[in-house]
């Protein structure tokens, strides 16, 4: 399961309708892809269609999709959305890393 925080819940509604997506339809695509200073990165993107072995979860209104192999390093995640002082952008709060790059985009397991 990946849980989604309320300021994030209201950022991806927002950013979902500012790109022509239903945020009440559509989903959220959740990945993990090789590459970053930690080894992995997070990949986050709105798709309209779910692919053969994706996995769909529901978490405060927001529809994630996220396929078969990634799923395996995010399980537990929340997705968050920092607007401070730090950076502004989706934050990946994963209980699975035990090394994250200091911007917060990349991991390791």
């Amino acid at each position: 399961m990946i849980k989604v925080s309320e300021i994030a819940k209201k950022k991806v509604i927002e950013l979902m309708t500012d790109d022509g997506f239903n945020s009440a339809t559509d989903y959220v695509r959740v990945g993990v892809k090789s590459g970053g200073c930690s080894g992995l990165s997070y990949d986050l993107k709105f798709d309209k269609e779910q692919q053969e072995g994706d996995k769909i979860f529901e978490d405060n209104d927001v529809k994630i999709i996220v396929d078969k192999k990634s799923f395996l390093y995010l399980i537990g995640t929340t997705l968050d959305y920092s607007g401070g002082l730090n950076g502004v952008g989706f934050v990946f709060n994963n209980p699975n890393a035990n090394r994250t790059c200091g911007c917060g985009e990349s991991f390791s397991l």
